[in-house]
């Protein structure tokens, strides 16, 4: 498939095999812009092996500046603590009813929350929500009795990172529209979880490849080593 016009002119734009962080992000701003505002992402090769149990990297982290995205949530929980996310300003509370209608193909959420006890009511959807990176999880956060805490974490700019297959985790720090000041506090902060979240076992360098791009934009490499 031909590249458009502005991709290849942001392409040409960028004219060095790596950056330090701040030129990174200046000169990712600086690409041709479309008509609107853009997804910014992080994506990092990590020297992983994801194969191995004790290799696994996966955690949350709460952005500085949000992602820039208002999200909905979904808080499957029940009597107290149901009233508890309804005040705590969930978009959607429910029990088995709600269920029922995520098996009924209803997934207008983008984070899940319930409490322990309704785990086993979660677990007939899971097929559902795993693959769309919605299924709750201690973990992250989202399997907790502190639903309220769990749901302004979630506004507030929480964001999960975790390997994927190929050893690999992508991050969203914002929109092109943040500029770089609270961009780079973003990404400094993902590095930062990622670096505390170092396996043991891992060996060797560990940030094997940090790139930065916007939705339309080519990747920009980011020097960061550990």
């Amino acid at each position: 498939m031909k590249a458009s016009k502005k991709y290849t002119q942001s392409a040409q734009a960028i004219t060095q095999k790596s950056y330090d962080i701040a030129s990174g992000f200046e000169t990712l701003l600086s690409l041709p812009k479309a008509k609107f505002d853009e997804t910014v992402e992080l994506h990092v090769k990590l020297g992983v092996d994801g194969r191995n149990a004790d290799q696994q990297v996966r955690g949350v982290c709460i952005l500085p500046h949000g992602t820039g995205k208002s999200l909905k949530v979904l808080v499957i929980a029940k009597g107290d603590k149901a009233d508890e996310a309804t005040k705590a300003g969930a978009d959607y509370v429910g029990a088995e009813e709600i269920v029922a209608k995520i098996q009924g193909g209803w997934l207008d959420f983008d984070v899940c929350i319930t409490t322990p006890d309704m785990m086993g009511v979660v677990g007939r959807v899971a097929r559902v929500l795993g693959p769309k990176g919605l299924m709750p999880n201690p973990k992250s956060g989202t399997v907790t009795m502190d639903v309220a805490k769990a749901i302004n974490d979630a506004k507030a700019g929480k964001v999960e990172y975790r390997l994927d297959k190929t050893n690999n985790v992508h991050v969203i720090l914002g929109k092109v529209s943040f500029g770089k000041e609270k961009l780079v506090d973003n990404f400094n902060t993902v590095i930062e979880a990622l670096t505390k979240a170092k396996p043991a076992a891992a060996k060797g360098q560990y940030f094997k490849n940090v790139t930065i791009a916007s939705t339309m934009s080519p990747g920009i490499k980011i020097n960061v080593t550990l």
